[in-house]
């Protein structure tokens, strides 16, 4: 019904495309404007004033009906777009955020706070409805606010975001949608990474001084998604996880793991409540809405003898019902709107396009909220609507036409046509396409329904009874474990993603092979043609070592050390020799996706011990991607546990996964393999050390199998690394080491005299290209370089492998 699970008619009649031209303008013209936040508003209120003269004269002359219809539509999305920019920088609000002051604010909440992964600080979207003047800011001090609020505040509409920080966020995370509260902020202007529709961040140690409690509707939704929550409280940890996502989006107990499973198979839809959820739904309802208006019309509403009206406002009801108890997340509400449309040509008689109702929904929702046309969740759902009610239907055709089973045909063909319009946007978003999203989606339809119909059933008996709920809950779990066993197996697969150029020229050139593969389609059908096909694919998902190995020519022979391009971060890998599959990891860098890959090229399935250095992101955030199909023997970590929060969250990756925490203690000595290495730094009994978490990191000085020296200095600062240059006579062997690993990523914290008396042959900079802190600093490169050091670094040549060949000492490179 809302077209996530279009199927074509039995006598397919030509789309209508009426509507398609002025949608597409409206989500171009809106995603253009947005850029400017506000600025040049009156540029872009005349333009649209100017667009809809010329339209208008257009349609009084009777010609080009179509042009003057494109012309009124991006009259429209800038009219739109141009107040609701102007709204995000006039005001009290973007006026205290320039000032910089504190003030006492109003606002009402708009979304469930959540807890921030990085820093444990609480985030969520409000719109600030009064502004009080206790930093003095000009235009804020007022003499009354709107609706009776506190004296002396100014009225205010304005959307911001909040962060809370310190011991009050926890406070923050019991607050439903609709409520309104007080508080005392610090308003910045929001940066280039946040979201096009604020006007500020708020920034607060604050509590909540509640004003008044969420609405009846809001309550009520709040009540339903506690329920399951309780419901599903028995279940396993990925099953608990998953299942009020799926169900309701609350995606609160996911895990890094888990998201980056289903990201991997391209089924991230799947974690969060989405359109293809309220298809089921309404299908339920009314049965399939190609014979809505026939007498085999089917659904719960044709079995109780319910007339087509009636029919079509149950289904417009369970839809709005639908995303206030999901929330009005973009993809929910482009499923709800195009569901309601479709709705409304049931009730009128109409009938309805699947295509003509997502181009109309697409068209109000964006002019409406502008800020949807640079949605990512709203484009993709969008994109992959598209595909299905349009393209789908032809591959489906095809494919039954070449004997392929009826009941195979349209799942696979829409599973196909969704993947190759979202697949340029998965691109921009990230370089790397998936191989298994194909196969993945089609199998995971199996799960989806049940879980769904299941979850909702455990979501509506837990008021009633907990008991039943439970029972329900325990049912929807076994679809669910088996959508979890998919997307793990494959995720696992080694070839499951491949590294694809990034932005437009990378979305350009996927577009362009998948037209080339449409277009060949005809002689890849044939036998020779088909088994080359697979047997290519089977060997890219597969990558068995020797084969990876002779058509990438990585990793080189004798690789001894990699430095992995994880970004801005550290991920070293350390080979034992004679075991290929097994290494000793020193961090994880920052990004699960990154570190995996780089594992994986390598060929390494079983870790014995992974060392963080210390508890920063850009060490330890990549571990779940580590942790994913290998077999890790322990992690290790430094004596400081700051800050709380990451460690807090490596304690309970550990825990999940089963694999021990150990400690590093100063002067401790281990072997793999060949490999030895002994720790240096911190010492945990030393009053004096240095503190904070960098001063904290793990210093390692390894001896390879070929006996390189390499010393791996973390993020170590200058005053921890002169405590270092003092101990350095209790280690000899650091005096003239062969590889160093430049501490805090070639950040101009550097001691000269440790550099000088450890004369490293060669370094590596781990480091992030474009990164804002500056590193390498050019102080610590001319350093380096004027003690004879070859300097190489993973922003500008990628994966760096040591290899050491008699003696001699060499990086090969891989950029990806």
């Amino acid at each position: 019904m809302t077209g996530d699970h279009g199927r074509n008619s039995p006598e397919p009649t030509p789309p209508d495309l009426r509507l398609v031209g002025p949608a597409v303008t409206v989500w171009g013209v809106s995603a253009l404007l947005l850029g400017l936040r506000g600025t040049h508003t009156a540029w872009v209120l005349g333009s649209a004033l100017a667009l809809g003269v010329v339209a208008a004269v257009l349609l009084r002359r009777g010609s080009g009906r179509v042009l003057a219809a494109l012309l009124l539509s991006a009259a429209a999305a800038a009219f739109s777009t141009g107040l609701a920019g102007a709204a995000l920088v006039e005001g009290p609000v973007p006026a205290l955020a320039r000032a910089g002051h504190p003030a006492e604010v109003r606002l009402t909440v708009e979304t469930d706070p959540k807890t921030r992964a990085t820093d444990g600080a609480t985030t969520l979207q409000a719109v600030v409805d009064g502004v009080g003047g206790v930093g003095g800011v000009d235009g804020v001090a007022g003499t009354g606010g709107r609706g009776g609020g506190t004296a002396g505040m100014v009225a205010a509409r304005t959307p911001v975001a909040l962060v809370v920080r310190g011991r009050a966020a926890a406070a923050w995370l019991g607050l439903l949608p609709s409520t309104r509260v007080a508080l005392t902020a610090r308003a910045r202007l929001p940066g280039p990474e946040a979201r096009s529709d604020i006007a500020a961040v708020l920034l607060t140690a604050d509590q909540p001084r509640v004003l008044a409690p969420p609405d009846p509707v809001q309550r009520a939704a709040g009540s339903l998604r506690s329920g399951l929550l309780r419901a599903v409280a028995p279940l396993p940890v990925d099953e608990r996880a998953l299942l009020p996502g799926l169900v309701d989006g609350d995606t609160s107990a996911m895990t890094p793991e888990l998201d980056e499973v289903f990201s991997a198979t391209d089924l991230t839809h799947l974690t969060a409540v989405s359109g293809a959820n309220l298809s089921i739904i309404l299908v339920l309802l009314i049965g399939r809405a190609s014979r809505a208006r026939t007498p085999e019309r089917g659904g719960l509403a044709a079995r109780l003898g319910l007339p087509l009206r009636a029919t079509a406002l149950g289904g417009a009801l369970l839809s709005v019902g639908f995303v206030v108890l999901c929330r009005p997340e973009p993809s929910v509400l482009r499923a709800a709107a195009t569901g309601l449309i479709m709705l409304l040509g049931l009730a009128t008689g109409r009938g309805g396009s699947p295509l003509s109702a997502l181009a109309g929904a697409t068209l109000l929702l964006v002019l409406g909220d502008p800020a949807l046309a640079r949605s990512y969740g709203f484009a993709l759902s969008a994109l992959a609507t598209a595909g299905i009610v349009t393209t789908g239907p032809r591959w489906a055709e095809a494919l039954r036409a070449h004997r392929c089973p009826h009941r195979l045909a349209e799942p696979l063909a829409a599973a196909a046509a969704a993947q190759a319009w979202c697949g340029p946007l998965l691109v921009l978003r990230a370089a790397r396409i998936s191989l298994v999203a194909i196969p993945c989606n089609l199998l995971a339809e199996l799960t989806v329904a049940p879980a769904t119909v299941l979850g909702f059933a455990a979501l509506a008996a837990a008021p009633l009874s907990l008991t039943l709920a439970r029972w329900a809950a325990r049912l929807a779990a076994v679809p669910v474990t088996l959508l979890i066993a998919l997307a793990r197996f494959g995720a696992e697969l080694p070839g499951a993603e491949v590294d694809w150029p990034g932005g437009w020229p990378g979305a350009a050139l996927l577009i362009t092979v998948t037209c080339a593969l449409v277009a060949a389609a005809a002689f890849l059908r044939r036998p020779p043609a088909a088994a080359l096909l697979a047997l290519c694919l089977v060997l890219t998902l597969l990558r068995p070592a020797p084969l990876a190995r002779f058509a990438t020519g990585w990793p080189p022979d004798g690789w001894r050390v990699v430095a992995c391009d994880v970004g801005q971060g550290d991920a070293l890998v350390l080979s034992p020799g004679g075991a290929p599959d097994t290494a000793l990891l020193v961090d994880a860098g920052p990004d699960p996706h990154a570190v995996d890959v780089c594992l994986r090229a390598l060929g390494i399935t079983v870790v014995p011990l992974v060392i963080l250095t210390h508890d920063h992101a850009d060490h330890v955030e990549g571990l779940p991607g580590v942790l994913r199909g290998r077999r890790v023997g322990a992690i290790e970590t430094t004596t400081v546990d700051e800050p709380a929060a990451e460690y807090a969250r490596v304690r309970r990756w550990a825990a999940e996964a089963g694999v021990p925490l150990l400690r590093a203690a100063r002067g401790e000595r281990r072997r793999l393999g060949r490999l030895s290495w002994q720790v240096l730094w911190p010492d945990a009994d030393d009053p004096g050390a240095p503190r904070g978490p960098n001063n904290a990191s793990v210093v390692l000085l390894v001896t390879t199998p070929d006996g390189l020296r390499v010393a791996l200095l973390g993020d170590l600062e200058p005053p921890a690394q002169q405590r270092l240059l003092a101990d350095l006579p209790a280690y000899p062997a650091l005096r003239g080491v062969d590889v160093l690993k430049v501490a805090h990523h070639g950040s101009a914290g550097q001691d000269q005299a440790l550099l000088a008396a450890l004369r490293p042959r060669l370094t590596l900079v781990s480091v992030g290209q474009g990164n804002r802190y500056g590193h390498p600093a050019p102080v610590t490169l001319r350093l380096l370089r004027a003690l004879g050091a070859t300097v190489v670094r993973t922003d500008q040549q990628g994966d760096l492998a040591v290899t050491d060949a008699d003696g001699h000492v060499a990086v090969a490179t891989r950029r990806r």
